[in-house]
């Protein structure tokens, strides 16, 4: 094992293990609030979804990663493999819609009342709504990427295929270039519409809190604003988050195109592109929690 190959795995180590001490804590976090309390914003019941796709994604191939990365290759039948990328899949695609479901939901949230996404606005307020838009996300996911295990196979697999590409730990197959490219077409269909929603969302945002803003620079006492403090601060949140989103995501996507399309390519970018797209699963919580007032700080605990 050359030195650049045991960095990669600390890498690895370090990102994966982050990742699910972060999600599992903010996953703790919202349980316990719900059982004290009794109750949960419709925001946290998205981000609780969010998280779990979050661990999905660590467990099915942030562990295996490292393990790759650190020479432990060949582990894995053609079944393993098939398991590890379909659950993968289904993880990212969960992270990302929900992601989406959340930016959309908060920026007709704070839509003025008089506006033409008013009645919208009532539908999406209400929570059960909300959880029947995160099952159908969870089940167009799982139903969409039930054709993963025609495209992956194990190292050890002696049928020969058209093309074969190398995925460390395990191979991607293509039977022909027809099927090969109407998968492309449909899962990047997918990451596109909802990349568009997203940003579409955040713009809307991002105008409605300059516009507000404007309204209350004309108020002496900004105290009596219509817009409440907590409802902007959880916006601003959820404008962090997907910008955060959006930064990893832009990355993420041109680095699997290459390896997806192109046959002729090193382990390195192989790494690198699994290390851009874990970015987002391990940062998220985080960038949650440092913005969560209901979550109690270290600095604050030590003080009481």
């Amino acid at each position: 094992m050359t030195s650049s190959d045991m960095a990669m795995g600390m890498i690895f180590l370090s990102q994966t293990v982050i990742g699910l001490l972060g999600n599992f804590f903010l996953l703790y976090h919202y349980s316990v609030l719900y059982f004290t309390r009794g109750t949960l914003r419709s925001t946290d019941l998205v981000v609780k979804h969010l998280t779990v796709a979050n661990i999905l994604i660590f467990l099915s191939k942030g562990i295996l990663q490292t393990l790759s990365a650190l020479g432990v290759n060949y582990f894995l039948g053609n079944i393993g493999c098939q398991l590890v990328f379909y659950v993968h899949r289904v993880g990212r695609g969960v992270s990302l819609g929900s992601t989406c479901l959340l930016s959309i939901f908060q920026a007709f949230t704070i839509s003025p009342r008089n506006s033409r996404w008013a009645e919208l606005k009532l539908h999406t307020s209400q929570y059960v709504g909300l959880s029947h838009s995160l099952i159908l996300c969870w089940m167009v996911n799982m139903v969409m990427n039930s054709i993963i295990p025609m495209y992956v196979t194990g190292k050890w697999d002696s049928k020969n295929h058209t093309t074969k590409k190398d995925f460390v730990f395990c191979s991607g197959v293509g039977h022909n270039i027809i099927s090969y490219s109407l998968a492309v077409i449909l899962f990047s269909s997918y990451d596109v519409l909802c990349l568009g929603l997203m940003i579409w969302a955040c713009s809307s945002m991002v105008f409605i809190l300059y516009r507000h803003r404007q309204r209350v620079q004309h108020i002496h006492r900004t105290n009596l604003s219509s817009r409440s403090s907590p409802e902007s601060r959880v916006t601003e949140s959820i404008l962090v988050l997907l910008s955060t989103f959006i930064s990893f995501y832009t990355l993420s996507y041109v680095f699997t195109l290459w390896v997806t399309l192109f046959s002729n390519h090193s382990k390195w970018l192989v790494n690198i592109s699994a290390l851009i797209t874990a970015c987002f699963p391990t940062v998220s919580p985080f960038v949650l929690m440092s913005r969560d007032p209901r979550i109690p700080r270290p600095s604050s605990a030590c003080c009481e």
